[in-house]
């Protein structure tokens, strides 16, 4: 997978390619802690994405948790169908923000 991350004003933009698994969930978990430390918004583009294991999930799932509780809006955007699929399937749909 490759993140490419672009910085506009106070908002990160994580834009995600390829496969979110059990050995790129780490990339995506250092490239939230990052943005943590200085977004007041994080935008996860997905529209590259072509699949979510559960560690994945695991990994977007901690970092809607750490984005709540530091008052951080963290979304997801570009969601593809099959993606959002399996959101739905497992109930990440309702904790997760998805544009």
């Amino acid at each position: 997978m490759t993140i490419n991350i672009t910085n506009e004003n106070e908002t990160v933009i994580l834009s995600l390619e390829g496969r979110l698994d059990t050995i790129t969930a780490p990339l995506l978990g250092n490239a939230l802690s990052s943005a943590f430390d200085e977004a007041k918004k994080i935008t996860i583009d997905c529209s590259k994405l072509t699949y979510v294991s559960s560690a994945g999930l695991r990994i977007l799932f901690t970092g809607q948790k750490t984005a709540d509780e530091n008052g951080i809006l963290m979304m997801l955007t570009g969601v593809p169908e099959e993606i959002m699929e399996i959101l739905e399937m497992t109930g990440f749909s309702d904790i997760l923000t998805v544009e």
